[in-house]
């Protein structure tokens, strides 16, 4: 069964920098698509980024340039750093993976997930 757990958000002032990170256990973490998803209240889940199992990326438009998604497949850890923070980015982020098989593809939809994370609270002040 796999477990992700996502960590790292915080209170941070406009123009920061946080790095949230996601640790997947049960299952080879290798052959997972990891994704990055934030909610803000009110507000339908967003997709923010995803890396393949290959290092592919996706980013969504308003964090582009901004955001970058990584990860360690010896620690069984993906990352997102996240620079020049707004107070639009204020939310609470979640991280999903989904084995594909064979296939390598970035994932951008929340429907195409089956495991997330608990998630973990950014707030950005002005």
């Amino acid at each position: 069964q796999v477990q992700l757990v996502d960590s790292g958000g915080g209170l941070v002032q406009a123009g920061g920098s946080l790095r949230l990170s996601c640790v997947l256990s049960g299952r080879t973490f290798s052959n997972y698509v990891v994704g990055w998803f934030r909610q803000a209240p009110g507000k339908e889940r967003e997709f923010v980024a995803t890396i393949s199992q290959t290092g592919r990326t996706v980013y969504a438009d308003s964090v582009k340039g901004r955001f970058i998604i990584s990860r360690d497949n010896a620690r069984s850890t993906a990352y997102l750093r996240m620079n020049t923070l707004k107070p639009e980015d204020t939310a609470v982020y979640y991280c999903a993976a989904q084995s594909l098989g064979i296939y390598d593809k970035p994932l951008t939809s929340t429907n195409e997930y089956n495991n997330w994370g608990q998630g973990t609270q950014v707030t950005v002040s002005s």
